[in-house]
């Protein structure tokens, strides 16, 4: 006998019953908040989910975040880091394991907050976006002004009220999100979009960039510690004052603007002027400027008059000039005289030298040597026109022998290439022949081997082929089915039949033939 116990307990397979512990958890559970620590966490997977775990001083959890919501998380997974994870309580039956699907995520409590703001504070400032040397000068009067806040708020009436109140001027708003999963990607976009406008036009880039949100609590000021808006005021090509919170609010972003200021209406005040003591001014550096042009007149009139007194009388200063000029023009007409002199005694010693020098004289013997050079040139050109007829006529000569000579080679040349076309010729139709005949004789055993490998040949032989309903060929008597109806193809045609068992045999009696004895065969079916 047997000695297993019977029993009325339900017997479940390894996937029924972690598919019932699934169903238990999550409807025991559903969402729930779990604060721990992170650990064993290396970046998101290569498909984009997150693993890690979440522990305590005595316990652990595996942690799992899909690739959409990493995507959305304002708080980004770190290890090490304390957090309030929230999500839903699950099992992942491969691992007969529980775990929890992390929708949101956050810093537990403001220490862990301020920790993160600080740690991400120091990797900003180790990489030189918040040095002083790369803060740039505000303009002192901008033509145009551009607000990143939220439209909706009262800091965008405070900034305007206080721009037109000190001097007014062109206000872009920009307006964003300040407080959101969404709020930092907005102001980020704000700042690139206003340093992206063209520099003229209608919609020009702004001179100074207000950056600017109301009080609030460290997490309602958390966008403005992220690092994609951090990264965007430090690259910011347009002066930027950041303007968050009150004036004991602290964020990342007022390290890296090129201006902090304690509230939005100070902001306001530190982008523009005041417009009346800008005149005021203007007013006094005009009257002290008016003055000090006037004094500076009367002092240079008396300086003039000073010195005019102590200058000579004109006569003394041109006495001695004149003098001077009256000596200097007696010299010039002596050596004047002097030099018409020579001059008279050069031209007589050139008129004596051209009376030597005839032209008369000197273009006939110019005419005697132009006709001796004309003798010649003739001489030479008839010397030189026989020299080239001779040239000519041996050179014809020659390239009539050489055009004989060219001829014969060619003929020679088509008459052995004619004679090699002839001779291929009669090789290449016995050839073509003899390939034709070969290929004819295969072909032929080919077809002889074909026929031998034909089943109607070995139908012939008294053998039949047995197919079911299905055209499918039958080849054990075990695939035949009682009652099925079967086609048999003899050599000469073909058959059908109806299969069935037979308990008897039943001999069949054949004619004999040429001394054989007579043999008995069953029915096939």
């Amino acid at each position: 006998m047997s000695d297993v116990p019977v029993t009325n307990v339900l017997e479940l397979s390894v996937s029924e019953l972690s598919a019932a512990l699934k169903r238990t958890v999550e409807d025991r559970f559903g969402f729930v908040r779990v604060r721990g620590e992170i650990s064993n966490y290396r970046g998101p997977h290569s498909s984009g989910h997150a693993y890690f775990c979440l522990k305590d001083q005595s316990a652990r959890i595996d942690a799992v975040i899909w690739k959409g919501v990493f995507a959305r998380l304002k708080t980004k997974p770190q290890e090490g880091l304390e957090v309030i994870a929230t999500g839903k309580v699950t099992t992942y039956p491969g691992k007969s394991a529980y775990q929890i699907i992390v929708e949101a995520l956050e810093p537990a409590g403001i220490g862990a907050l301020m920790a993160l703001i600080e740690e991400r504070r120091r990797k900003l400032a180790g990489e030189g976006l918040f040095d002083e040397a790369r803060k740039r000068p505000l303009p002192f009067l901008p033509g145009c002004i551009g607000v990143v806040t939220s439209p909706t708020g009262a800091v965008i009436r405070d900034v305007l009220h206080r721009i037109a109140e000190r001097f007014p001027r062109h206000v872009l708003v920009w307006p964003v999100r300040v407080q959101g999963e969404t709020a930092a990607a907005e102001i980020a976009a704000a700042i690139d979009g206003f340093n992206a406008l063209p520099e003229h036009g209608p919609l020009r880039r702004p001179d100074v960039i207000i950056v600017a949100r109301g009080g609030g609590s460290l997490e309602d000021l958390g966008s403005f510690n992220e690092e994609i808006v951090v990264r965007a005021a430090a690259r910011s090509l347009v002066p930027l004052i950041a303007a968050v919170g009150h004036e004991t609010d602290w964020t990342l972003i007022d390290h890296a603007a090129d201006l902090r200021a304690p509230t939005p209406t100070a902001a306001a005040e530190k982008a523009v002027p005041v417009r009346g003591e800008l005149a005021a001014a203007l007013a006094d550096l005009a009257r002290r400027h008016m003055g000090a042009a006037i004094r500076h007149l009367v002092r240079r009139n008396s300086e003039f008059r000073a010195l005019s007194r102590a200058l000579p009388q004109s006569d003394s200063i041109f006495a001695i000039r004149r003098q001077q000029l009256d000596n200097l023009e007696g010299r010039l007409n002596g050596a004047r005289a002097k030099a018409c002199g020579r001059g008279q005694l050069g031209l007589a010693r050139l008129a004596h030298r051209l009376t030597q020098q005839s032209p008369h004289a000197k273009m006939a013997r110019d005419g005697e040597r132009l006709k001796a050079f004309g003798q010649r040139l003739r001489r030479y050109r008839t010397a030189g026109n026989d020299g080239r007829k001779q040239t000519l006529k041996h050179l014809a000569a020659r390239l009539g022998n050489a055009r004989a000579t060219r001829i014969t080679l060619e003929h020679a040349r088509a008459e052995a290439a004619r004679q090699r076309l002839d001779a291929l010729s009669g090789r290449m139709k016995p050839g073509f022949e003899s390939r034709i005949a070969a290929h004819r004789a295969r072909i032929k055993s080919l077809e002889q081997v074909v026929a031998s490998l034909d089943h109607r040949q070995v139908l012939a032989r008294g053998f039949a082929l047995v197919r079911d309903g299905n055209n499918k060929l039958l080849r054990r008597a075990a695939e035949v089915i009682d009652d099925a109806h079967l086609d048999i193809e003899f050599a000469d045609g073909h058959k059908t039949a109806i299969a069935g068992t037979r308990k008897d045999t039943v001999p069949v009696k054949r004619p004999a033939g040429n001394g054989q004895r007579k043999r008995e065969q069953g029915s096939l079916f």
